[in-house]
């Protein structure tokens, strides 16, 4: 017992020790600092460090919070550097009226919005609609590239496009106004949300390889699956390849049958194909040999003659080659999936990504493989 109270004693008077010579030394650090601040110099010194880290760390924090992020959409071009000299693109494109016969030159940025309405349903998503905006502006441009080296197209010699099928169906907003009525052209959901897709992707275009994608194709609905290009054009494009477009449930076009007798048949082919000898065209000899990696038909025997499935649909005027055939009691029955010539972006694929939550680079990607926008 008596052990232990001396030696609580002691600790106590080393504790009480060590804060004397601890409150001496902050004493002369103290006082140390008061005779250095009364040096002018020194305030100088503190008064620099102060402002530099104001500047260094609060004022661009602050800077971070109180300034809006740059959305790339609204300038047409990623924050980031393309590592490849983007495409020039024009602020005017001169366009061929077909009906009038007659040039009419816009803003390039509006014919793509006169394009996007012609060609996409402006009920489609948002996103479906800025990837159709995104191709819709690199396959003009394209054109007007091609026209630049190559010369305007013999069927439009006054102008690099036209507003019909052959390049991109356009319509300005005179001609909207006229077809789509007042409603559409000032509610939210028609114009205004054409105009918001393409402007949100101003001058976006598509790239393969560091090149301007020259065919920025397009169809309605490819019945499941789209087609490689050269089975539909010859030519092999590698951004152009079979690709699965699953989220089509709401495409028209679908499971539609088409009926003729085999006499009607065998008329309408040898008139759209007169220089092929068919010979004697009969139940029995009208059958499909082989289909493309979509599933699209790519040759049928017709009696003595072997053609294309793209030339049958064509004559027929059948929505797609995404067909099968059933002849019955002297009659042929086509049932076909699918809209257009199944090639590059199916619209009703995109617009069934973008209802699953893809944005549209993402629709861009999948159906223009390996391509990139800038």
């Amino acid at each position: 017992m008596y052990r232990r109270k001396r030696h609580r004693r002691t600790y106590r008077k080393n504790t009480r020790r060590t804060l004397r010579k601890t409150n001496t030394l902050l004493r002369e650090i103290l006082l140390f600092l008061q005779s250095l601040l009364r040096q002018p110099f020194v305030k100088t010194v503190l008064l620099i460090f102060v402002i530099l880290t104001i500047l260094l760390v609060p004022v661009p924090w602050l800077i971070t919070k109180i300034t809006p992020s740059a959305d790339p959409g609204h300038f047409g071009k990623s924050s980031q550097t393309a590592p490849f000299a983007l495409a020039e693109i024009p602020k005017k494109v001169t366009v061929w009226r077909t009906a009038s016969h007659k040039t009419e030159t816009v803003d390039f940025e509006d014919y793509v919005k006169g394009v996007v309405s012609s060609e996409m349903p402006s009920s489609f998503p948002l996103e479906a609609l800025k990837a159709q905006s995104v191709a819709a502006r690199t396959y003009s441009l394209g054109k007007i590239q091609k026209s630049q080296t190559g010369g305007n197209p013999k069927s439009h010699p006054k102008a690099p496009v036209c507003d019909s099928t052959h390049c991109q169906v356009y319509q300005n907003p005179s001609d909207l106004k006229s077809i789509k009525g007042t409603s559409w052209m000032e509610g939210k959901d028609g114009w205004k949300k054409i105009c918001k897709a393409a402007d949100a992707t101003r001058g976006q275009l598509l790239y393969y390889q560091g090149e301007l994608v020259q065919q920025a194709l397009f169809h309605s609905s490819s019945g499941g699956k789209t087609e490689n290009c050269q089975d539909v054009f010859a030519a092999s494009v590698p951004y152009l390849v079979s690709v699965d477009s699953p989220y089509e449930d709401e495409a028209t076009h679908q499971n539609e049958q088409h009926t003729f007798t085999v006499e009607n048949f065998a008329k309408k082919i040898r008139a759209y194909c007169p220089k092929i000898a068919f010979g004697d065209i009969k139940s029995s000899n009208i059958k499909i040999i082989s289909r493309s990696t979509g599933g699209h038909v790519e040759k049928m025997q017709i009696g003595n003659g072997l053609i294309e499935g793209r030339t049958v649909r064509e004559a027929l005027e059948l929505p797609s080659t995404n067909f099968t055939i059933k002849i019955s009691a002297g009659k042929i029955t086509f049932t076909s999936s699918g809209s257009g010539h199944g090639v590059g972006m199916s619209q009703y694929g995109a617009s069934g990504m973008a209802k699953k939550g893809y944005d549209y680079k993402d629709i861009l990607a999948h159906y223009y493989q390996g391509t990139e926008v800038w």
